[in-house]
């Protein structure tokens, strides 16, 4: 064998032990990182509830409240066993039914307004009926 045959062979074993290597640690670099919490959605979902607590939802609304607050406590709980999938697909239902819970606190509260000023043209009607009267 001349001298570059043997270096090149010397050389063989030492690059695929450094592939081997490489291969290894980044394997376990991944095997070692763990699923990242689905924290926006979970923000997102706080937020909504505390928007429809502060819209008077546990007045008008207090079922859609209710659920939105036990989904986003069933999201926390699928953190902590590191089910990131359920978590997200929980947190975003705990935010939708926030946001059905002010939705329907606003209708409720429009419907009221609704009727008071239909109450106040129709007392407003017999003021005029009263007044026409007299003349």
């Amino acid at each position: 064998m001349n001298e570059s045959t043997r270096t090149r062979f010397s050389r063989r074993p030492r690059l695929v032990v450094g592939l081997a290597v490489t291969v290894v640690m980044l394997l376990g670099a991944c095997a070692s990182t763990r699923p990242v919490p689905p924290t926006e959605s979970l923000n997102a979902a706080r937020q909504a509830i505390a928007n429809a607590e502060q819209s008077d939802a546990r007045q008008f609304a207090s079922a859609e409240l209710n659920e939105a607050r036990e989904r986003l406590s069933q999201a926390e709980r699928a953190v902590t066993v590191e089910n990131m999938i359920m978590a997200e697909h929980l947190a975003q239902q705990s935010r939708v039914s926030a946001e059905l819970a002010s939705a329907r606190t606003e209708s409720a509260k429009a419907e009221e307004i609704n009727r008071e000023m239909s109450r106040s043209a129709e007392a407003l009607r017999d003021e005029m009926r009263r007044t026409g009267d007299q003349q």
